[in-house]
């Protein structure tokens, strides 16, 4: 459970109306209008990414500008979306907390916007060196507009007037990530990840071809392939699947860009930003078509470690108790995920619920105050907890795989404190000491390094 976000709507002025809400910020009754299917016609635009780590040094950008001439001399009009340079983000925060315990939200998102600036203009001029015209545009420049929720803002429309005008000028387009602009022209930031929205917000926007990430990974894997060496590199998965992977830990694509390119049915692909080799291409898959991998009913492996829990004991237990204590959270944006609740003793029952690490403090000193005024028995915090899932198309209609997740975990002494699944997965809450074994335990059982 997750508290519904503000919608992120696109809306692309560089055609017939066009609006597409993100699914999990739509509500049920909102026509979602979306020029995606069979006869939509897409541009030869290509939108790429470079992320942070593709450009953490003067040698990395200008191996970067290699690759994006490349596919310019190609003839492809090409738009790039940058991160900041290596750990610039972190860096300008901890100099924040430096000048001041709680910096205003506003002035903190100028401040970060800085850093995919400075990646930006760098980029431009490693293109122009190498003889590609190229501009730097900001978010605002490039006609992203979003919602006034400094440091987690969301798109509400990308207008990319600029970014045609720059393309047919035969330019390369570099455009800042992880931003945009108000009405009242005030800059907001997207939450980490966000410069993987941007790309797929403007390549939606422009009817691109496709949308390459380019990160320091070769593409998605069947698990994280520092914990299970094993772990195989997919060729392609859908995007229902890569969500819940994203969702549940895996730190490759963020949820919102999944989400967006879904709607538009855009193909996404992620791949390694210094080698030439095939990565993850993420699109609609039709059941029965593509290689023998996607018909494997456990698709991948995620996990996460930022997880904290609070355990309510001794509640009431009658009607309303549940909207009790999570509209407060709900109202104080704090994201829920895994519930759990079980009967106790003369009427009362037990509730447990997970969220981010970083959140637990907020939320501990809401649901005392909710708890006091419940009449609840105890409220217990814990850190020390991780999430480990198999996800995967079709488990739900194939029984089984909730029995050899579970006795997997049994035969190797790893506790179950929590259990969630959806149409796609299976997640359970353990030890945080414990999630790497769990990791591979379960990779090998459900047989993912193999075809």
């Amino acid at each position: 459970m997750s508290t519904p976000p503000e919608p992120e709507v696109l809306n692309n002025q560089s055609g017939p109306a066009s609006c597409v809400a993100l699914a999990h910020g739509c509500p049920p009754t909102e026509q979602v209008r979306s020029r995606s299917g069979p006869d939509r016609v897409r541009s030869a635009i290509r939108v790429q990414k470079y992320g942070g780590s593709s450009l953490a040094t003067a040698d990395r950008i200008k191996a970067a500008a290699q690759r994006i001439d490349r596919v310019a001399a190609a003839g492809v009009p090409t738009v790039v979306v940058v991160s900041a340079m290596g750990d610039t983000t972190d860096e300008l925060i901890a100099l924040a907390c430096s000048v001041s315990p709680h910096p205003p939200d506003r002035e903190m998102d100028m401040l970060l916007s800085t850093g995919e600036t400075v990646s930006a203009t760098l980029m431009a001029m490693a293109l122009h060196d190498l003889g590609r015209p190229a501009v730097s545009l900001s978010g605002g420049q490039a006609g992203i507009k979003s919602t006034s929720v400094f440091t987690r803002a969301r798109i509400t429309e990308v207008q990319p007037d600029r970014i045609r005008a720059e393309l047919k000028a035969g330019k390369v387009v570099i455009v800042t990530g992880f931003q945009g602009v108000t009405e009242e022209m005030d800059v907001t930031t997207l939450g980490r990840g966000g410069s993987d929205t941007t790309a797929v917000a403007l390549a939606c926007s422009l009817d691109a071809e496709r949308c390459e990430i380019y990160t320091d990974v070769e593409g998605v894997y069947t698990a994280d392939p520092r914990i299970v060496p094993s772990a195989r590199k997919l060729a392609e998965i859908g995007y229902e699947e890569m969500l819940e992977l994203a969702q549940l830990g895996a730190k490759v694509m963020h949820p919102r860009a999944v989400e967006l390119g879904e709607l538009y049915d855009l193909p996404i692909l992620v791949a390694h930003s210094g080698r030439d080799t095939p990565g993850t291409l993420i699109q609609r898959l039709t059941e029965g078509e593509g290689p023998m991998e996607i018909r494997k009913n456990v698709r991948g492996i995620a996990h996460d470690t930022d997880v904290a829990r609070i355990t309510l004991s001794g509640i009431p237990d009658r009607p309303g108790i549940a909207a009790a204590i999570f509209e407060p959270l709900a109202e104080a944006s704090l994201s829920v995920d895994t519930i759990a609740q079980s009967s106790g003793a003369a009427g009362t029952t037990d509730l447990s619920f997970t969220l981010s690490r970083a959140e637990l403090a907020r939320a501990l000193e809401i649901t005392r105050d909710v708890a006091h005024r419940l009449g609840a028995a105890a409220v217990d915090p814990a850190e020390d907890l991780a999430k480990v899932s198999i996800v995967g198309t079709g488990m739900q209609s194939a029984p089984g795989y909730a029995a050899r997740m579970f006795s997997t975990l049994a035969r190797a002494g790893i506790n179950i404190e929590i259990i969630s699944t959806s149409d796609i997965r299976i997640t359970c809450v353990v030890a945080r000491e414990s999630v790497h074994e769990a990791v591979r335990v379960l990779h090998d059982a459900f047989e993912l390094d193999r075809n």
